[in-house]
């Protein structure tokens, strides 16, 4: 599976482009997008200097390396987006730490709720929390759960489907007179509403009917 262009677009706009060598947090020497020499050639040295032009080569080609490392430790199906988030993670925290993560643990498991939950837990580098981590982060993470389907039973907006139901029925307005119009609205009430309202209406209607049964005639005698 490939990265897509917002994956690689958000390895690009975190690690940002860094033309001299330098010590990230960790103290490991870095170069370009992110490039280490872990992540293969070339080789970061102190004093080294490199071009966008060159460091966007390189990138392209740490990306497809980590993206090849990580589909198969993938158990489950995913898509486009959501490894696109993986390798992103992965091109940060390294291929080890990502095969002994929760992170991917969870993802195998099946458990992709939780993903976002687990990924926000690797935010520190040098001992600390880093803002640029957090922020990182939660951008994987949404990236990830943007192919992540409504749970089963819910509609677009994440409410139950009885609910929107519901919903629909009460701001519809298609109900009718009397006590099927006092059910139908209490239906789209809260349970002690709807008692309130459905008891209230039985006894007015049992008022009216008493008295109407025990009201005189009016007529004139012949």
């Amino acid at each position: 599976m490939q990265m897509t262009e917002e994956g690689v677009a958000l390895i690009r706009r975190f690690e940002g482009f860094r033309a001299n060598a330098y010590r990230c947090p960790a103290g490991v020497w870095t170069i370009g997008f992110g490039h280490t020499s872990q992540a293969g050639p070339p080789a970061v040295r102190p004093g080294m200097v490199l071009g966008e032009d060159e460091a966007n080569r390189i990138l392209a080609a740490d990306v497809q390396r980590f993206a090849d490392e990580v589909g198969p430790l993938l158990a489950r199906e995913v898509s486009a987006a959501q490894f696109s988030a993986l390798v992103s993670f992965a091109y940060n925290v390294g291929v080890a730490a990502f095969r002994s993560s929760s992170v991917l643990k969870a993802v195998n498991d099946g458990r992709f709720a939780e993903v976002p939950a687990r990924l926000k837990l690797w935010v520190k580098g040098g001992g600390r929390v880093l803002p640029g981590l957090e922020r990182r982060r939660a951008a994987e993470a949404e990236m990830f759960m943007s192919d992540v389907a409504p749970q089963a039973g819910r509609g677009m907006t994440g409410a139950p489907k009885s609910v929107e139901a519901d919903r629909n029925i009460h701001h519809a307005g298609a109900v009718v007179g009397g006590t099927a119009a006092a059910v139908t609205v209490a239906h789209a009430l809260p349970a002690w509403v709807s008692v309130v309202v459905l008891v209230t209406v039985l006894l007015a209607l049992g008022a009216y009917a008493s008295w109407r049964w025990r009201r005189p005639a009016t007529g004139k005698v012949a």
